[in-house]
């Protein structure tokens, strides 16, 4: 097996140049679907909005999300500028959720509701009850002190926490000049 030289997020940008109107992504449950360059575009999207929120080459990035769509725009999102991601086993429970907290130096955690037994956004809420009363992105939590931003993977808001829309709205913010520069670190 020949070492591919290329990062994830080349390979994601190797298929929406080469190959941009074919379909990467479907979900038909939802009705939705993405060509590999539309798929792309939100991606960098993604990717610009978790620079506005102190995520940066290095950062460690953990999602703890079920199978829904933008799980992969936030893996690869995170890949493009370096983050390092620490994906989650979904049926993890409140004490080893903390247990990983603990030891991982978690700066930004990215949650889905959860699963059959469990809420994710419940137990999030109980190892970190500070994030009720900060404003997003200005988490101080004594006993997490890396954790700056909580994300829902979603359109639902929870109070100290962003979601996909409004990461995406963040990311208009931040030239694509700057994602460039920040691609090639990484």
């Amino acid at each position: 097996m020949e070492l591919q030289e290329k990062t994830l997020g080349q390979w994601l940008e190797h298929w929406a140049e080469t190959t941009p109107d074919k379909e990467y992504l479907v979900y038909s449950d939802r009705n939705l679907r993405f060509t590999w360059k539309e798929f792309n575009d939100r991606v960098d999207k993604m990717a610009k909005g978790l620079l506005s929120i102190g995520v940066k080459k290095g950062t460690h990035v953990e999602i703890w999300a079920t199978n829904v769509p933008d799980w992969l725009t936030f893996l690869y999102a995170g890949a493009k500028i370096g983050a390092v991601l620490v994906t989650v086993n979904t049926n993890y429970k409140q004490h080893e959720l903390e247990y990983l907290m603990e030891n991982v130096d978690i700066h930004t955690l990215c949650i889905t509701e959860g699963v059959f037994d469990g809420s994710y956004v419940d137990m999030v809420y109980m190892m970190l009850p500070e994030l009720k009363n900060f404003q997003r992105g200005f988490l101080k939590s004594e006993r997490f002190p890396e954790m700056k931003n909580v994300a829902y993977i979603g359109q639902e808001k929870f109070r100290g926490m962003y979601n996909t829309p409004e990461l995406l709205l963040l990311g208009t913010n931040v030239s694509d000049e700057k994602l460039t520069a920040v691609k090639k670190k990484s």
